[in-house]
């Protein structure tokens, strides 16, 4: 699914989740999956069994963690941030870029060392904070373009002779 541009709009940034922002989801997944075959072996399943039953649920950690990168995508135009999940069934988040009041990047130890993090932006007049580009690969790029997005809006509304937009910038 690509994202319909309007009259006049361009993208500034497009992208997914780095294969390095689902590294802490594969590692939980892993450890996650030793679980299961112990619980096969106390209950009588053999050596062979409980290696089969980690080596499924580790593959269907990697499935998924997969697929969570392929089917979420991060667009930032000079008029609105989207975020478009889902494989069956899709879900579009967006705003515009007038809404963006703040931009913050939180980024734990582990992400600041596979250089990765999570894009969080504060919207106007909303309440389902939930705005966030997670496990980007260069948070500063997305940051960058957001700016980007807000100056460009800026030089367009003065070019048209708009003195105060509303939403401010």
């Amino acid at each position: 699914m690509t994202l319909e541009l309007h009259s006049g709009e361009h993208v500034i940034f497009d992208g997914h989740p780095s294969w390095r922002g689902t590294l802490s989801f594969y590692v939980k997944g892993v450890l996650l999956a030793v679980i299961p075959p112990l619980i096969a072996l106390v209950a009588g399943v053999s050596a062979a069994g409980a290696v089969a039953i980690f080596a499924a649920a580790v593959a269907l950690v990697v499935l998924v963690g997969l697929l969570w990168r392929l089917t979420t995508t991060y667009t930032i135009t000079n008029q609105r941030l989207t975020i478009r999940r889902g494989l069956l069934s899709r879900h579009l988040q967006q705003t515009r870029v007038e809404r963006v009041q703040n931009v913050n990047v939180d980024q734990s130890l582990v992400d600041r060392l596979v250089r990765v993090g999570q894009v969080d932006f504060d919207t106007a007049g909303s309440d389902d904070a939930d705005f966030a580009f997670r496990g980007v690969a260069n948070p500063a790029a997305v940051v960058r373009a957001v700016d980007e997005a807000h100056r460009e809006r800026e030089a367009a509304a003065r070019q048209a002779g708009v003195e105060d937009l509303p939403g401010g910038v």
